[in-house]
């Protein structure tokens, strides 16, 4: 399929992590992490591929690898505000569609990437796109690690929960949830952003909603101050990302190196 959309991959990249040290170089089948989310971002089809890391580190094993990097700022706050930084230092223009691809996660799928940038460019009204999966246990549904998201009529999000959403007042009567609601589905937020580079310089001036910190939800930001968010729907659940030395070694072994 021949994708339309133009739009730039940004991939934040923090070498401090308290569970997984050094995590963006952690070797995967002989390349840095880092190195193997920007392979897969480039087989979507976007128009330019950067790692915005916090560390010398970062840069060399990006550009020894053929990597366009950045070298931003180390007190960021968040993955946002390097995004930010990275879109002032490469010039983009506000309405440029900029998808900000984790950078623990070697198993991105191209094509989701492609439907992110995608539901952006066909929600003019929205500021920012996301993606979400159906739930399809009871377990997920109440897992307070699973962010979930209910949408309106025209596709974007009315909000995002680590509780049960949508709670089924008859169906969870006997104290749930130990089963799904039946309609509609259930979804389980997936952690990649499209936005405009212009929300992008924004987002970090917005004072930060009582909700945000409430749910520990930084995506709560742009809906608390009225801006709107597009969903695409996907039909599974992307590949596991990233965060301690057990997800390494799963990983690992998908790629055949442990």
């Amino acid at each position: 399929m021949i994708l339309s959309t133009k739009f730039v991959v940004l991939i934040p990249a923090r070498l401090a992590s308290t569970r997984l040290p050094d995590k963006p170089l952690a070797d995967i089948a002989g390349l840095p992490m880092v190195v193997r989310v920007a392979q897969r971002a480039r087989e979507s089809a976007a128009l330019r591929v950067v790692v915005a890391g916090d560390d010398a580190r970062i840069v060399e094993a990006c550009e020894a690898h053929g990597v366009e990097a950045l070298l931003t700022r180390k007190d960021h706050a968040s993955g946002s505000d390097r995004l930010s930084e990275a879109c002032t230092r490469l010039g983009l223009a506000d309405d440029a569609i900029v998808v900000n691809v984790q950078g623990d996660e070697p198993l991105i799928e191209a094509s989701l990437i492609d439907a992110v940038a995608r539901t952006l460019s066909d929600h003019p009204g929205a500021a920012m796109s996301t993606a979400a999966h159906a739930i399809d246990s009871p377990e997920e549904f109440a897992n307070p690690n699973v962010v979930k998201t209910v949408l309106d009529a025209r596709g974007y999000a009315l909000y995002f929960s680590r509780a049960p959403i949508p709670w089924w007042r008859d169906g969870f009567a006997d104290g749930g949830p130990n089963k799904l609601p039946p309609s509609p589905p259930a979804l389980r937020h997936i952690g990649i952003y499209g936005y405009r580079a212009g929300f992008v310089r924004q987002f970090p001036s917005l004072p930060p909603a009582p909700v945000e910190g409430t749910e520990a939800l930084e995506q709560l930001r742009a809906l608390w101050h009225g801006h709107r968010i597009a969903v695409h729907i996907s039909e599974h659940a992307p590949g596991p990302g990233i965060d301690t030395p057990d997800d390494l070694a799963r990983v690992r072994a998908l790629f055949g190196a442990g």
